[in-house]
């Protein structure tokens, strides 16, 4: 059985030899630079392409992660 994701949960990840920080919540996720606030934050919706059209990322249609920048 899996564990609920009910509080905020933060891993470092490495991408191309960068530092970053991704951020799972109850709410969706956030990939930000190391040592940055200001990152790429997608709901859960916005990934499984429910979103509705707005979202706090500015990603591409249907979730997809891409270069931030």
């Amino acid at each position: 059985m899996a564990t609920k994701l009910n509080k905020q949960l933060k891993r470092e990840i490495e991408v191309d030899g960068k530092p970053y920080m991704i951020t799972l919540s109850p709410e969706g996720v956030k990939l930000t630079e190391k040592g940055k606030r200001l990152g790429r934050e997608h709901t859960w919706k916005d990934l499984l392409g429910n979103g509705g059209g707005g979202g706090g990322g500015g990603g591409a249609p249907g979730g997809a992660f891409g270069p931030a920048g």
